[in-house]
Protein backbone atom coordinates (compact mmCIF):
# COMPACT_ATOMS: atom_id res chain seq x y z
CA UNK A 1 0.00 0.00 0.00
CA UNK A 2 1.30 3.47 -0.91
CA UNK A 3 1.97 5.94 1.93
CA UNK A 4 -0.49 8.41 0.39
CA UNK A 5 -3.28 5.88 0.90
CA UNK A 6 -2.56 5.55 4.62
CA UNK A 7 -4.48 7.77 7.03
CA UNK A 8 -3.17 8.77 10.46
CA UNK A 9 -5.78 6.51 12.05
CA UNK A 10 -4.67 3.50 9.99
CA UNK A 11 -1.05 4.14 10.91
CA UNK A 12 -1.97 4.41 14.60
CA UNK A 13 -3.85 1.09 14.42
CA UNK A 14 -0.88 -0.44 12.62
CA UNK A 15 1.46 0.87 15.33
CA UNK A 16 -0.59 -0.86 18.01
CA UNK A 17 -0.44 -4.17 16.14
CA UNK A 18 3.30 -3.87 15.43
CA UNK A 19 4.07 -2.81 19.02
CA UNK A 20 2.17 -5.78 20.45
CA UNK A 21 4.00 -8.18 18.11
CA UNK A 22 7.40 -6.72 18.96
CA UNK A 23 6.60 -6.70 22.69
CA UNK A 24 5.68 -10.39 22.50
CA UNK A 25 8.93 -11.27 20.73
CA UNK A 26 11.08 -9.25 23.12
CA UNK A 27 9.30 -10.65 26.18
CA UNK A 28 9.94 -14.14 24.77
CA UNK A 29 13.63 -13.29 24.30
CA UNK A 30 13.87 -12.05 27.90
CA UNK A 31 12.02 -15.13 29.22
CA UNK A 32 14.39 -17.42 27.35
CA UNK A 33 17.57 -15.68 28.55
CA UNK A 34 16.87 -13.88 31.83
CA UNK A 35 19.02 -11.01 30.55
CA UNK A 36 18.49 -7.66 32.27
CA UNK A 37 19.53 -5.87 29.08
CA UNK A 38 16.86 -7.74 27.09
CA UNK A 39 14.38 -6.96 29.87
CA UNK A 40 15.13 -3.26 29.41
CA UNK A 41 14.61 -3.63 25.66
CA UNK A 42 11.26 -5.34 26.26
CA UNK A 43 10.17 -2.67 28.71
CA UNK A 44 10.79 0.04 26.11
CA UNK A 45 8.50 -1.87 23.73
CA UNK A 46 5.82 -1.89 26.43
CA UNK A 47 5.99 1.92 26.33
CA UNK A 48 5.60 1.69 22.54
CA UNK A 49 2.26 -0.07 23.00
CA UNK A 50 1.02 2.65 25.36
CA UNK A 51 2.30 5.35 23.02
CA UNK A 52 0.56 3.76 20.02
CA UNK A 53 -2.77 3.68 21.89
CA UNK A 54 -2.36 7.33 22.86
CA UNK A 55 -1.51 8.24 19.27
CA UNK A 56 -4.69 6.54 18.01
CA UNK A 57 -6.84 8.47 20.48
CA UNK A 58 -5.04 11.71 19.63
CA UNK A 59 -5.33 11.47 15.84
CA UNK A 60 -9.02 10.60 16.11
CA UNK A 61 -9.65 13.64 18.30
CA UNK A 62 -7.44 15.90 16.16
CA UNK A 63 -9.52 15.07 13.07
CA UNK A 64 -12.70 16.47 14.60
CA UNK A 65 -14.00 19.52 12.75
CA UNK A 66 -13.92 22.98 14.33
CA UNK A 67 -16.82 23.81 16.66
CA UNK A 68 -18.01 26.69 18.83
CA UNK A 69 -15.67 25.76 21.65
CA UNK A 70 -12.69 25.12 19.35
CA UNK A 71 -13.08 27.41 16.32
CA UNK A 72 -9.53 26.66 15.14
CA UNK A 73 -10.04 22.90 15.28
CA UNK A 74 -8.58 20.19 17.52
CA UNK A 75 -5.22 19.73 15.78
CA UNK A 76 -3.09 20.24 18.89
CA UNK A 77 -4.38 17.02 20.45
CA UNK A 78 -1.48 15.23 18.75
CA UNK A 79 1.03 17.29 20.74
CA UNK A 80 -0.53 16.16 24.02
CA UNK A 81 -0.17 12.57 22.86
CA UNK A 82 3.50 13.12 22.04
CA UNK A 83 4.16 14.76 25.44
CA UNK A 84 2.43 11.84 27.20
CA UNK A 85 4.52 9.32 25.25
CA UNK A 86 7.70 11.22 26.10
CA UNK A 87 6.77 11.11 29.79
CA UNK A 88 6.17 7.35 29.56
CA UNK A 89 9.59 6.92 27.93
CA UNK A 90 11.26 8.77 30.82
CA UNK A 91 9.42 6.62 33.40
CA UNK A 92 10.49 3.45 31.55
CA UNK A 93 14.12 4.61 31.67
CA UNK A 94 13.93 5.10 35.43
CA UNK A 95 12.41 1.62 35.89
CA UNK A 96 15.22 0.07 33.83
CA UNK A 97 17.89 1.82 35.93
CA UNK A 98 16.27 0.49 39.11
CA UNK A 99 16.28 -3.09 37.76
CA UNK A 100 19.84 -2.83 36.42
CA UNK A 101 21.27 -1.48 39.68
CA UNK A 102 19.73 -4.42 41.54
CA UNK A 103 21.30 -6.85 39.04
CA UNK A 104 24.79 -5.33 39.34
CA UNK A 105 25.36 -7.18 42.60
CA UNK A 106 24.70 -10.64 41.10
CA UNK A 107 25.11 -10.56 37.30
CA UNK A 108 24.12 -13.84 35.63
CA UNK A 109 24.40 -14.96 31.99
CA UNK A 110 23.65 -18.65 32.56
CA UNK A 111 20.43 -18.50 30.51
CA UNK A 112 21.80 -16.42 27.65
CA UNK A 113 21.87 -18.21 24.31
CA UNK A 114 21.74 -17.55 20.56
CA UNK A 115 18.04 -18.42 20.12
CA UNK A 116 16.83 -15.68 22.46
CA UNK A 117 19.12 -13.16 20.78
CA UNK A 118 17.80 -14.14 17.32
CA UNK A 119 14.23 -13.63 18.53
CA UNK A 120 15.17 -10.18 19.78
CA UNK A 121 16.89 -9.46 16.45
CA UNK A 122 13.70 -10.33 14.56
CA UNK A 123 11.77 -7.85 16.72
CA UNK A 124 14.42 -5.23 15.91
CA UNK A 125 13.99 -5.71 12.14
CA UNK A 126 10.19 -5.34 12.42
CA UNK A 127 10.64 -2.14 14.43
CA UNK A 128 13.05 -0.72 11.87
CA UNK A 129 10.65 -1.25 8.96
CA UNK A 130 7.68 0.30 10.76
CA UNK A 131 9.72 3.22 12.13
CA UNK A 132 10.75 4.22 8.60
CA UNK A 133 7.10 4.19 7.49
CA UNK A 134 6.01 6.38 10.42
CA UNK A 135 8.84 8.90 10.04
CA UNK A 136 8.38 9.25 6.27
CA UNK A 137 4.62 9.75 6.62
CA UNK A 138 4.98 12.16 9.56
CA UNK A 139 7.42 14.37 7.65
CA UNK A 140 5.09 14.58 4.67
CA UNK A 141 1.88 15.24 6.61
CA UNK A 142 3.30 17.01 9.72
CA UNK A 143 1.94 14.65 12.37
CA UNK A 144 3.56 15.14 15.82
CA UNK A 145 2.05 11.90 17.17
CA UNK A 146 3.37 9.78 14.28
CA UNK A 147 6.75 11.56 14.39
CA UNK A 148 7.10 10.86 18.13
CA UNK A 149 6.21 7.21 17.59
CA UNK A 150 8.65 6.87 14.70
CA UNK A 151 11.54 8.52 16.58
CA UNK A 152 10.88 6.31 19.59
CA UNK A 153 10.91 3.18 17.44
CA UNK A 154 14.20 4.25 15.84
CA UNK A 155 15.63 4.77 19.32
CA UNK A 156 14.36 1.28 20.15
CA UNK A 157 16.14 -0.10 17.07
CA UNK A 158 19.48 1.41 18.06
CA UNK A 159 18.92 0.17 21.60
CA UNK A 160 18.45 -3.37 20.28
CA UNK A 161 21.58 -3.11 18.14
CA UNK A 162 23.64 -2.03 21.14
CA UNK A 163 22.13 -4.66 23.43
CA UNK A 164 22.70 -7.53 20.99
CA UNK A 165 26.27 -6.44 20.25
CA UNK A 166 27.02 -6.08 23.96
CA UNK A 167 25.49 -9.45 24.87
CA UNK A 168 27.47 -11.12 22.10
CA UNK A 169 30.61 -9.62 23.60
CA UNK A 170 29.53 -10.83 27.04
CA UNK A 171 29.10 -14.38 25.70
CA UNK A 172 32.51 -14.30 24.06
CA UNK A 173 34.33 -12.90 27.11
CA UNK A 174 32.22 -14.33 29.94
CA UNK A 175 31.92 -10.88 31.54
CA UNK A 176 28.46 -11.15 33.09
CA UNK A 177 28.71 -7.59 34.45
CA UNK A 178 28.18 -6.33 30.89
CA UNK A 179 24.50 -7.31 31.05
CA UNK A 180 23.37 -4.83 33.76
CA UNK A 181 25.81 -2.20 32.49
CA UNK A 182 24.21 -2.46 29.04
CA UNK A 183 20.80 -2.03 30.64
CA UNK A 184 21.93 1.24 32.26
CA UNK A 185 23.31 2.51 28.93
CA UNK A 186 19.99 1.59 27.29
CA UNK A 187 18.13 3.51 30.00
CA UNK A 188 20.22 6.63 29.43
CA UNK A 189 19.54 6.46 25.68
CA UNK A 190 15.81 6.01 26.31
CA UNK A 191 15.85 8.93 28.76
CA UNK A 192 17.49 11.17 26.13
CA UNK A 193 14.87 10.19 23.55
CA UNK A 194 12.03 10.87 25.99
CA UNK A 195 13.33 14.35 26.75
CA UNK A 196 13.68 15.12 23.02
CA UNK A 197 10.09 14.00 22.33
CA UNK A 198 8.73 16.16 25.16
CA UNK A 199 10.77 19.20 24.14
CA UNK A 200 9.75 19.10 20.46
CA UNK A 201 6.07 18.61 21.35
CA UNK A 202 6.03 21.49 23.83
CA UNK A 203 7.31 23.69 21.00
CA UNK A 204 4.17 22.83 19.05
CA UNK A 205 1.93 23.62 22.01
CA UNK A 206 3.62 27.04 22.19
CA UNK A 207 2.55 27.86 18.59
CA UNK A 208 5.91 27.40 16.91
CA UNK A 209 6.21 28.96 13.45
CA UNK A 210 6.51 26.86 10.31
CA UNK A 211 10.04 25.69 9.58
CA UNK A 212 12.27 28.00 7.45
CA UNK A 213 11.85 25.91 4.28
CA UNK A 214 8.07 26.03 4.61
CA UNK A 215 8.10 29.76 5.33
CA UNK A 216 10.17 30.41 2.21
CA UNK A 217 7.69 28.33 0.18
CA UNK A 218 4.77 30.32 1.59
CA UNK A 219 6.39 33.65 0.69
CA UNK A 220 7.11 32.46 -2.84
CA UNK A 221 3.52 31.30 -3.37
CA UNK A 222 2.06 34.55 -2.03
CA UNK A 223 4.45 36.68 -4.09
CA UNK A 224 3.50 34.93 -7.32
CA UNK A 225 -0.26 34.70 -6.64
CA UNK A 226 -0.97 38.18 -5.23
CA UNK A 227 -0.78 39.91 -8.63
CA UNK A 228 -2.64 43.22 -8.37
CA UNK A 229 -1.66 43.87 -4.75
CA UNK A 230 0.89 46.58 -3.95
CA UNK A 231 2.53 44.85 -0.98
CA UNK A 232 2.28 41.91 1.42
CA UNK A 233 3.79 42.31 4.88
CA UNK A 234 3.75 40.89 8.42
CA UNK A 235 3.46 37.26 7.30
CA UNK A 236 2.96 35.08 10.38
CA UNK A 237 2.66 31.30 10.60
CA UNK A 238 1.96 28.74 13.27
CA UNK A 239 1.93 24.97 13.07
CA UNK A 240 -0.75 22.95 14.92
CA UNK A 241 -0.23 19.29 14.12
CA UNK A 242 -1.20 18.66 10.52
CA UNK A 243 -2.76 22.14 10.20
CA UNK A 244 -0.78 25.24 9.26
CA UNK A 245 -2.16 28.72 9.91
CA UNK A 246 -0.94 31.63 7.77
CA UNK A 247 -1.84 35.28 8.40
CA UNK A 248 -0.65 38.43 6.62
CA UNK A 249 -1.56 41.98 5.60
CA UNK A 250 -2.14 42.72 1.91
CA UNK A 251 -1.97 46.36 0.73
CA UNK A 252 -4.00 47.33 -2.36
CA UNK A 253 -4.78 50.59 -4.10
CA UNK A 254 -7.25 52.70 -2.17
CA UNK A 255 -9.30 53.00 -5.35
CA UNK A 256 -9.64 49.22 -5.77
CA UNK A 257 -13.12 47.77 -5.22
CA UNK A 258 -13.86 45.26 -2.48
CA UNK A 259 -14.74 42.68 -5.14
CA UNK A 260 -11.37 43.10 -6.90
CA UNK A 261 -9.37 42.82 -3.66
CA UNK A 262 -11.42 39.78 -2.66
CA UNK A 263 -10.56 38.15 -5.97
CA UNK A 264 -6.85 38.53 -5.19
CA UNK A 265 -7.41 37.00 -1.75
CA UNK A 266 -9.21 34.01 -3.27
CA UNK A 267 -6.38 33.51 -5.76
CA UNK A 268 -3.73 33.53 -3.00
CA UNK A 269 -5.72 31.15 -0.77
CA UNK A 270 -6.28 28.72 -3.65
CA UNK A 271 -2.56 28.75 -4.54
CA UNK A 272 -1.55 28.06 -0.93
CA UNK A 273 -4.08 25.24 -0.53
CA UNK A 274 -2.95 23.64 -3.79
CA UNK A 275 0.68 23.34 -2.63
CA UNK A 276 0.48 23.08 1.18
CA UNK A 277 -1.96 20.49 2.60
CA UNK A 278 -3.88 21.61 5.68
CA UNK A 279 -3.18 25.35 5.30
CA UNK A 280 -5.64 27.88 6.76
CA UNK A 281 -5.17 31.43 5.47
CA UNK A 282 -6.31 34.74 6.96
CA UNK A 283 -5.70 37.94 4.94
CA UNK A 284 -6.17 41.48 6.23
CA UNK A 285 -6.66 43.89 3.29
CA UNK A 286 -5.36 47.44 3.73
CA UNK A 287 -5.32 50.63 1.57
CA UNK A 288 -2.09 52.05 0.10
CA UNK A 289 -1.75 54.43 3.04
CA UNK A 290 -0.64 51.38 5.05
CA UNK A 291 2.44 50.59 2.94
CA UNK A 292 5.39 49.42 5.08
CA UNK A 293 9.12 49.98 4.47
CA UNK A 294 9.64 46.22 4.22
CA UNK A 295 7.45 43.58 2.57
CA UNK A 296 6.80 41.50 -0.52
CA UNK A 297 6.04 43.46 -3.69
CA UNK A 298 4.11 41.18 -6.08
CA UNK A 299 4.94 41.71 -9.74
Amino acid sequence: MRLEALSAERLALGSIAVSLLVLGLKYLAWWMTGSVALYSDALESLVNVGGAVLALLAVRYAQRPADRGHPYGHHKAEYFSAVAEGTMIVLAALMIVHQALAALATPDLSGLGPVGMVVNGLAMVINLGWARILITWARKYHSPAMAAGGRHLMSDVWTSVGVLAGLLLALLTGWAILDPLLAIIVALNILREGVMVIRSSIGGLMDSAADPVEQAQIEKIIDSAAIGALQVHDIRTRRAGQALFVEFHMVVSGAMTVAASHEICDRVETALQAQIPGVNTTIHVEPDSKLEPVGLNPA
